[in-house]
């Protein structure tokens, strides 16, 4: 039990990391709530909460029907499951670890692993939550039709894929800035309450608006899912390339900030914390 294991070849370095990204995946899910499935359930409400609260709001605006030809619900669906994964996965990673924290300092891990299951275990709990509400809604109250399913799930991995990403960069700051880090990430997670376009159509929205959005790749994302979801909507203004683009250079910046700091962080930058 003294001994120390050690990898002798590639991959058993790759089963050993796999292994403490699944445990962590797991403790991760465990940490929310010791019930496993209690805490689905409450990630499922929580979707659901979200999404009465959007269906409020626009019948109180006067909207009671989907600006596209097809299902209302489906619509705001097409919105908040992109949203909820890229913001959820974006606050996961930017907090995913600290060079204080006591799981570090246990050698076998390191931050490629609590950075990898952060995210993982926000996309578990997203997948499953969609997965939920999309049977339900199909069981009790309309059969779901999607025009193009692999297109909706490309785009979903998108979304966490993007999430994760722009929260790198935010880890990066952390150790820096912890206040400002949170802020940012924090108001990056409002504006996109917004700017993500989730509330309205972006074939519709006028020509000098759309350099308010263009930015934000979840507005790309969202667009192109209702364009593989309803037969009838073909998307002009997005470019589902941006997402990935945007994507690439938010991970090369967070993972040059992240090495950079590595070099000069020190666990007496949290004393004073």
């Amino acid at each position: 039990m003294f001994i120390q294991r050690r990898n002798q070849n590639l991959i058993q370095a790759a089963g050993t990391t796999l292994a403490l990204i699944y445990h962590q995946t797991v403790y991760n899910l465990r940490t929310d709530h010791r019930n496993a499935i209690v805490g689905l359930l409450l990630t499922i409400l929580q979707t659901i909460v979200f999404m009465g609260a959007f269906l409020l709001l626009y019948l109180v605006i006067g909207i009671r029907q989907s600006p596209i030809r097809g299902d209302f619900m489906m619509y705001i669906m097409s919105g908040i499951f992109m949203f909820m994964t890229h913001v959820k996965t974006v606050g996961a990673v930017s907090s995913s670890h600290s060079v204080s924290g006591g799981l570090v300092k246990h050698e076998p891990l390191n931050a490629a692993v609590l950075i990898a299951a952060s995210a993982l275990a926000v996309l578990y709990r997203q997948t499953i939550s969609c997965l939920a509400i999309l049977w339900l809604y199909h069981v009790l109250l309309n059969p779901v039709s999607i025009a193009d399913p692999v297109g909706c799930l490309a785009m979903f991995m998108q979304a966490w894929f993007s999430g994760a990403c722009v929260g790198l960069v935010f880890l990066g700051i952390r150790p820096w800035a912890p206040k400002a880090s949170q802020i940012l990430t924090t108001v990056y997670q409002r504006i996109n309450m917004f700017a993500s376009g989730k509330m309205f159509v972006a074939n519709v929205l006028p020509g000098f608006m759309l350099p308010w959005f263009l930015w934000n790749p979840l507005f790309h994302i969202i667009d192109q899912t209702r364009g593989y979801m309803f037969i009838n909507y073909d998307p002009r203004n997005t470019d589902p390339l941006y997402a990935v683009w945007f994507s690439l250079a938010a991970l090369m910046a967070g993972l040059l900030i992240n090495f950079s700091t590595r070099k000069y962080e020190s666990i007496s930058w949290g004393a004073a914390q």
